[in-house]
């Protein structure tokens, strides 16, 4: 970046709302759809970087920046070469790694009115067939990494695809690289068509399928009305700013990555892609990230490295007590946090100063241990079906362990509550679905009077904050009623040193076949094992774990009390935003117990 260009003023981007609406924190700009959305960037923030892409051969390393004037051109240019090939209000499918070319792809077929398929690049091929099938996908953008795939899936032509598009060079398929090219004849040629067309924002623009833990994935039809609804909400509630570096760690399959994708771009953010899980601390440093957006398995392990760090350096106590003083000081508002801890921020990059957590319930304590180091953390909800955000903390509400406020245009109630308050969670919006895909009873049942259902339980407190307090589906109710909810419960069971990640769940009583016992499987974690516990064998652990989770039972009522462990040294089936698969992992155990 030029000297000139550090000279903008961005703070007219960034204006603080002074209303008492606890959902309304910043002002900003509200677009129908998300082909406006990206024009707007393309000229408020012409010849800011949008994307970095890293090439790499050998050890020798480049950096291609690509401003958002660039980026259009190229949108513009691909999406043109899909029309020259028949594809204008067809079906493209996207599947691959977080990569710039995905972007183009996905943000072509926007533009262009084609129906946008993402798909997630780890499905096997039955998956992955059964989805084109399912979807009525024409086309497909696939990595060159799973052109073995797209080769066998060409070769047995049980799909509707006419074309194969590879995002990188494969002998025998077209290149994005190749249309690119093409794209840019045509529009030198004068071809508008694809410049010219004018987006519906209130027809099907995305057609999704759900990570799913259940066996057969729902397909989730959105418009782009609902994805510009929920980033214009994103944007007045949170701090995202035009001289920020996100790091895309969320895939862009999942509808949390790809709307928050469109909302950097939409802010102006310099977008870019990671090496992989390994090298997310290698990563922070080398592009000096400030903000990132992730679910909380991914946040709480970047925090447990750093406290595992501090531990190492036998600073633990050193930090505790400046925590303290750090806290008491911020109710004078003096804040020395970045002070304080900047060889622990510096371990992160030096510059990250904001993490949003979603997908998944989040640990309270993680959030507030960054928050305390002077990260600011928040915790949002959502799902597919939402486009994705329904609520989230924000600079005028924070509360541990809770998600925060409804977005600016959402209405959240409570249903059907129980004695303590708890009910279902029911949102009506513009960022709504339009339905499930070919799912019409299931849409009924979802969608009653615009209200859509979510499934998940919780409830609102006296200030409008929403509690998530679990799924309905993973509810166990006892034989005398009693109500448990087992994401609580195994929020406490991650935090032993000694556990990875847990299920809590109800194990069929052999004494009541209409009872079931409360037990827990914990995949335990071998870096802690070998480091404290290497002289102890596997049954060792066992019992070291069991004694630390008769003591958390101590925590909780009788009925609460788990009463069965299961150790495991292999990772529990999740999806591939680390969802545990339940009824998977139950399937599992109960076969592994021989409890049919």
């Amino acid at each position: 970046m030029s000297k000139q260009e550090n000279k903008v003023d961005f703070s007219k981007f960034l204006k603080r709302d002074k209303s008492k609406d606890l959902r309304r924190v910043f002002e900003a700009k509200e677009f129908q759809n998300v082909k406006d959305i990206i024009y707007n960037s393309a000229k408020v923030f012409k010849e800011q970087i949008a994307f970095v892409i890293k090439h790499k051969d050998g050890d020798n390393i480049e950096y291609e920046n690509v401003t958002y004037k660039r980026l259009l051109e190229d949108i513009n240019k691909l999406g043109t070469a899909f029309y020259s090939m028949k594809l204008k209000a067809k079906r493209i499918a996207v599947i691959g790694k977080n990569r710039y070319e995905w972007v183009l792809a996905h943000l072509a077929n926007l533009l262009g009115g084609i129906i946008s398929v993402p798909l997630d690049k780890d499905l096997e091929y039955e998956e992955l067939e059964g989805s084109l099938i399912r979807s009525k996908a024409d086309c497909i953008v696939f990595d060159e990494k799973l052109t073995e795939k797209v080769e066998k899936i060409k070769e047995n032509n049980n799909t509707n695809l006419t074309e194969y598009i590879c995002m990188g060079e494969r002998e025998g398929f077209s290149s994005i690289g190749e249309l690119l090219n093409l794209g840019q004849k045509l529009l030198d040629s004068g071809e508008k068509d694809y410049l010219n067309y004018i987006v519906d924002e209130n027809a099907l623009s995305i057609l999704l399928f759900t990570s799913g833990t259940t066996d057969k994935s729902k397909a989730v039809m959105l418009s782009q009305k609902n994805i510009a609804s929920n980033i214009y909400a994103m944007q007045c509630a949170e701090d995202i700013r035009p001289t920020d570096t996100n790091i895309a760690f969320l895939p862009f399959h999942h509808i949390f990555g790809s709307t928050c994708m469109v909302m950097m771009i939409a802010c102006g953010v310099k977008t870019v892609f990671p090496d992989g899980l390994r090298y997310i601390k290698q990563n922070l440093n080398e592009y000096k990230i400030t903000v990132f957006v992730g679910v909380p398995i991914l946040i709480e392990s970047i925090y447990k490295t750093i406290m595992k760090e501090i531990e190492k350096q036998g600073k633990t106590k050193l930090i505790k007590t400046a925590i303290v003083v750090s806290n008491f000081l911020l109710k004078f508002h003096i804040d020395l946090r970045r002070v304080l801890f900047k060889q622990v921020i510096d371990a992160l990059g030096g510059e990250l100063r904001f993490v949003v957590s979603g997908g998944a319930p989040a640990d309270a304590k993680i959030a507030k241990g960054f928050n305390d180091l002077g990260i600011k953390t928040v915790q949002g909800y959502g799902l597919s079906e939402t486009a994705p955000v329904i609520a989230a903390e924000n600079d005028k509400i924070m509360k541990p362990g809770s998600v925060g406020v409804p977005m600016i245009n959402d209405t959240v109630k409570i249903v059907n509550r129980d004695e303590e308050g708890i009910g279902e969670i029911i949102v009506k919006g513009p960022n709504v679905m339009l339905g499930y895909y070919e799912m019409p009873e299931l849409t009924e049942k979802t969608i009653i009077d615009g209200w859509f259902y979510t499934g998940d339980l919780g409830y609102i407190d006296k200030k409008g904050v929403l509690f998530i307090t679990g799924r309905n589906k993973n509810l166990i109710v006892l034989k005398n009623g009693k109500k448990i909810f087992p994401e609580e419960i195994e929020t406490l069971v991650n935090r032993l040193e000694l556990v990875e990640e847990s299920m809590v769940f109800g194990m069929p009583d052999k004494n009541d076949k209409d009872d079931v016992k409360l037990a827990v499987k914990i995949f335990y974690n071998k870096e802690v094992a070998q480091e404290k516990y290497a002289d102890k064998t596997e049954e060792e652990l066992y019992k070291i774990i069991w004694e630390q989770i008769k003591e958390l039972n101590k925590s909780f009522p009788r009925y609460k009390h788990i009463q069965q462990l299961i150790l495991s040294n292999e990772e529990l089936i999740k999806t591939t935003t680390k969802k545990v698969k339940r009824q998977e992992e139950m399937k599992k155990i109960l076969a592994d117990v021989g409890v049919e």
